[in-house]
């Protein structure tokens, strides 16, 4: 009997082993980072105040010198696609778990942890610059986390005059004179309460080759992503000069500029729609 019951042990043993071991194996899901590199052109960017010695610089295409004092934008509808062409939505109707804002002000945003991804192998990331039409409401019951993020006194990426979020929101300073640059994006409203329809649509979708497939299972890789602000004004659908007036051609503060001016920096920043489905995004590299 003793024997018996040694036996037993060592076969329950022995099983429970072989399915760990299948387990570590043949994992279904784990995790992928995304990991975002602001940059102008390959320097990454150090935000400063008007008179600062340290910030990163950049000049724009018509000649301007500019650097920024704040940089944030959302990200959200998030998919990655199999090397097959089939897309795996990640949370792409919850705010709450599939949204995020990026803020260079804060490294911890940089890093964005997509959880429990499907076993696979990924050619592709496509996100949301911004959030879709039929999400971009200040739903604070039923996206609370989101909501309070984006609502932060530091990070305050919502409209006041609106019922939406901002998309981008970059500010600083441009010329040798140091001139207030403030660029607000994202979608608008147009009518009178009660009867609102959709003004500007703001909302770009992204879609990234990646250098080389992530595979998801054993491993939980990294994608790397940049984003090239020098495209703000420099970008592939339109070269802007940056002007502070009355005239509908100023663009460098959001009390002055036009939603015609606007759609200039959003085309800049996640690409037209059409011809341009990158914006300012690249894969610089992925980790496996």
């Amino acid at each position: 009997m003793q024997n018996f019951k040694k036996y037993l042990l060592l076969s329950i043993a022995s099983l429970a082993f072989v399915s760990c071991s299948s387990d570590d194996d043949n994992p279904v899901a784990n995790n992928v980072t995304l990991e975002f590199n602001n940059t102008f052109k390959n320097t990454t960017i150090v935000l400063g105040a008007a008179a600062s010695t340290s910030a990163t610089t950049n000049t724009s295409a018509a000649g301007q010198v500019h650097h920024f004092s704040e940089l944030k934008y959302v990200i959200s509808n998030i998919r990655l696609v199999k090397d097959n062409g089939d897309e795996v939505p990640y949370n792409v109707n919850d705010l709450d778990k599939g949204a995020t804002v990026i803020d260079q002000s804060k490294t911890a945003t940089l890093s964005y942890v997509l959880s429990n991804v499907p076993s696979a192998t990924y050619k592709q990331i496509k996100f949301g610059l911004g959030i879709k039409p039929e999400q971009n409401t200040l739903d604070q019951a039923r996206f609370p986390n989101f909501y309070a993020a984006a609502g932060a006194n530091d990070t305050a990426m919502m409209w006041e005059w609106g019922s939406g979020y901002r998309f981008t929101k970059v500010e600083g300073f441009y010329d040798t004179d140091n001139k207030t640059m403030s660029i607000h994006t994202g979608s608008t409203v147009q009518g009178t309460a009660g009867s609102y329809t959709q003004g500007v649509n703001a909302y770009r979708d992204i879609t990234l080759n990646l250098t080389t497939n992530a595979v998801v299972g054993s491993k939980a890789p990294k994608i790397k992503i940049k984003a090239d602000f020098d495209k703000m004004l420099s970008g592939k659908t339109n070269t802007i000069t940056l002007s502070t007036g009355t005239g509908d051609a100023d663009n460098a503060t959001p009390n002055i500029h036009t939603a015609a001016q606007m759609v200039k920096f959003v085309d800049n920043f996640g690409g037209n729609g059409s011809s341009d489905i990158t914006g300012m995004f690249s894969v610089t590299g992925v980790e496996n």
